[in-house]
């Protein structure tokens, strides 16, 4: 990679990771993330004004740490990203600012992106340039959406979502009901590669009449959580205890069924060879298993991003950010703000 394509400085604090990174084109060349989630353990779940505090202790330290990492100066990048959202209002703002100051400090142009679709950026830092179009999968603990990626810097469109809890969200309240540690999801995920994956049949949401068409590219898991806290509860007042890899292998075998199957049938409907795979829970092992295996059987490609990529990571913000700067995007208004509901067809901030 020649030092004449610009130098991006990623910042990313949507949540209870601050994490800063420092892309070249499609190279990586520092990458560091802070995480308070053992602040947050204690209350089984993210305290928005222990994140916020966490991001204004964690964020210089980081940033010297990524830069140095990079072997980089401060007054060599060429333009800095930042999540402008979704994510928590207070964590946003915290990164906003720091973004706001160096960009100010450093005379550098600014572009408040969006975290989510940072989550498809990524994976062109791993897998190289991503194709023009492709159907992008977001999986996380706030999001379960199929995208229809014709442009990642300039035109995203939504194909459909979740209508209540996200796939993340679900594997962590069915890790509440069996008394797992928080978060609850990557124990699920273990408990279900040591289960029975057809030992109980859990139910598909929108997957059957009417729903199958008019919710086509739409997800429900809330009624799958709701049959499997019924299930455990009529398990126990008939005095046994549910086997919870079992119930565990059931869940998620659901829940990636409607996931995987949606996602190829998006990507036969656009007439798409690739689906690309974002979000924290495209760490889950069931998902990447079945996905993979389906989209085979379709003729299909997937683009799954690296274990360490799953997460919130600066990487993904600055992986947009230079999807902008190469598309010609020029950057946001100054005086933009945290916008915690960003919509996913916004990439960026105007």
């Amino acid at each position: 990679m020649t030092n004449t394509e610009p130098l991006i400085l990623g910042i990313e604090s949507t949540c209870d990771e601050t994490g800063v990174a420092l892309v070249r084109s499609t190279e990586l060349l520092g990458d560091v993330t802070a995480t308070s989630m053992e602040q947050h353990a204690r209350y089984g779940g993210i305290i928005p004004e222990i994140a916020s505090r966490a991001h204004l202790e964690a964020f210089l330290p980081t940033m010297r740490a990524a830069l140095e990492k990079a072997a980089v100066k401060l007054a060599e990048i060429d333009a800095i990203a930042v999540a402008a959202g979704p994510g928590l209002v207070g964590s946003l703002t915290v990164g906003i600012s720091a973004a706001k100051a160096l960009a100010l400090a450093t005379g550098k142009p600014l572009y408040g992106v969006n975290h989510v679709i940072g989550h498809l950026a990524v994976d062109a830092l791993a897998e190289g340039p991503l194709p023009q179009q492709f159907v992008g999968l977001v999986v996380s603990g706030g999001h379960s959406n199929l995208l229809d990626v014709r442009n990642i810097a300039t035109d995203v469109r939504e194909l459909g979502g979740t209508l209540d809890d996200a796939a993340g969200e679900a594997f962590d309240k069915v890790g509440r009901l069996l008394g797992t540690p928080y978060p609850g999801g990557p124990h699920v995920d273990r408990m279900a590669r040591e289960g029975d994956k057809d030992a109980i049949r859990f139910p598909r949401g929108l997957a059957g009449g009417k729903d199958k068409e008019k919710y086509r590219y739409d997800f429900s898991f809330s009624g799958l959580k709701t049959a499997v806290a019924r299930y455990i509860e009529g398990m126990r007042k008939a005095g046994m205890e549910p086997n919870p890899e079992d119930v565990c292998a059931g869940f998620s075998e659901a829940v990636n069924d409607s996931l995987t199957g949606k996602a190829v049938r998006a990507a036969k409907d656009l007439g798409y060879d690739t689906i690309v795979v974002g979000g924290g829970f495209s760490a889950n092992s069931r998902l990447r298993e079945l996905l993979s295996a389906r989209a085979a059987s379709a003729g299909l490609q997937v683009r799954l991003p690296p274990l360490k990529y799953c997460t919130d990571n600066g990487a993904q913000i600055a992986a947009i950010g230079a999807a902008l700067v190469k598309a010609g995007v020029a950057p946001s208004n100054p005086h933009f703000g945290p916008d915690s509901g960003m919509p996913l067809t916004q990439t960026h901030m105007l």
